[in-house]
């Protein structure tokens, strides 16, 4: 955020936060590159310092503190170049679901474990065959007695190896939702979120996916086979999962752009050091004509990208609508990103293409927020039926 947003208590927490990266995060980082996955400790520690759940009740566990101090968080773990720390998917995603539409039992039981990182969570959306499309799920739910039985495939699941506890989205029988309170009927799919423990029975951890990016963070696919959950997991009411799925993906989709444009900005501050050291036809890359031009454009984008995302901020912490502008921000966000990484590895040459040189790392974990939480092409949908209302 720019310095305007930012006041005494919101600079010493950004201060604390950045230097307890540099002493928890920055040293280990490439061991989990290597591995695949962060260590679970790392949630414990940051549950430890108060780095989880900033925004829910204290009567939870939380720190009723305002989404800027989630925005400081974000922004400064991808500054650090630790893009696979998904604190913002535990604690600004997940961690929502639970505190607006748990009851108050689910509440006091998993938010404070969240909050102190003894439960790291998950979210289960995707699938196989189905991508951004939502009511194209095939995963279901069947009411049993006092059972749910899930049966399903989910994939691409972040902390998929690492969680404790996964909220997953199934499709309910159209006669089940039926019987749901009136509220519930919709005119889509009808979907239910679940609280389901990875203890359960039934429900298999499968392999730990590689992927070209984020290697930091655990990814897996899950396998869901005659898994029994009890009703008092049911996550608010029967078949009105779609609804709480579409309310939450604007939060969901502010955080990966805040993400986004502080990448981009880690990215550039890589490029500035290079550029300054390295030298061709005898003189600095950063005295060319061309290589000015471009980080130009590069903070041009940036600081106006930024501008739009300070609203957002402003608009979530006044809880207005923020179905258009966080699509708007997302896609913006995500392909100012795409195009900074591009330009800033063009600029160190060869180098760039080198995995040891960081900035070949941001490239490759750059790509994948055009797609996390909805394509650019599902963010053009949006904003285009919005335009034409």
């Amino acid at each position: 955020m720019h310095e305007r947003l930012l006041n005494d208590e919101l600079r010493l927490f950004r201060d604390t936060f950045r230097d307890w990266l540099k002493r928890e995060v920055t040293p280990h980082y490439e061991k989990w590159e290597h591995d695949g996955g962060c260590p679970r400790e790392i949630y414990r520690k940051a549950g430890e310092q108060g780095f989880l759940l900033l925004n829910q009740p204290s009567t939870f566990g939380g720190l009723d503190l305002d989404f800027r101090f989630s925005a400081v968080l974000i922004e400064e773990i991808a500054l650090a170049g630790a893009n696979g720390l998904a604190f913002w998917l535990h604690s600004d995603i997940i961690a929502p679901y639970v505190e607006h539409f748990g009851n108050d039992a689910q509440k006091k039981f998993w938010l404070p474990k969240m909050a102190s990182g003894e439960s790291i969570a998950a979210i289960a959306m995707s699938e196989p065959g189905t991508g951004s499309d939502l009511q194209a799920m095939q995963m279901t739910a069947v009411r049993e007695g006092d059972d749910w039985v899930l049966n399903g495939t989910k994939t691409f699941i972040s902390n998929g190896i690492n969680s404790d506890v996964v909220i997953v989205a199934a499709k309910t029988p159209a006669e089940t939702a039926a019987k749901a309170p009136a509220t519930a009927k919709l005119k889509y799919t009808p979907l239910t979120l679940f609280i389901v423990e990875k203890s359960r029975k039934g429900l298999s951890v499968g392999r730990k996916l590689e992927k070209m990016g984020l290697k930091a963070q655990d990814t897996a696919e899950l396998f869901f086979s005659d898994c029994r959950v009890p009703n008092a997991n049911v996550l608010g009411e029967v078949g009105q999962g779609f609804l709480y799925l579409t309310k939450s993906l604007g939060r969901e989709r502010l955080c990966m752009a805040i993400h986004s444009i502080a990448a981009a900005r880690y990215a550039l501050a890589l490029t500035l050091d290079y550029i300054d050291s390295r030298h061709a036809f005898g003189k600095k890359i950063s005295e060319f004509q061309n290589t000015r031009f471009k980080l130009a454009d590069i903070a041009s984008e940036i600081e106006v990208t930024q501008a739009f995302l300070d609203q957002c901020v402003l608009d979530l912490n006044e809880n207005r609508d923020l179905t258009m502008n966080a699509a708007v921000a997302k896609l913006k966000a995500t392909e100012v990103l795409s195009r900074v990484t591009d330009e800033c590895l063009q600029l160190f040459g060869g180098w760039g293409y080198m995995a040891e040189y960081p900035i070949s790392r941001a490239y490759a974990d750059a790509r994948v927020w055009r797609i996390f939480g909805g394509t650019s092409e599902i963010m053009r949908e949006i904003i285009a039926r919005k335009v034409l209302e």
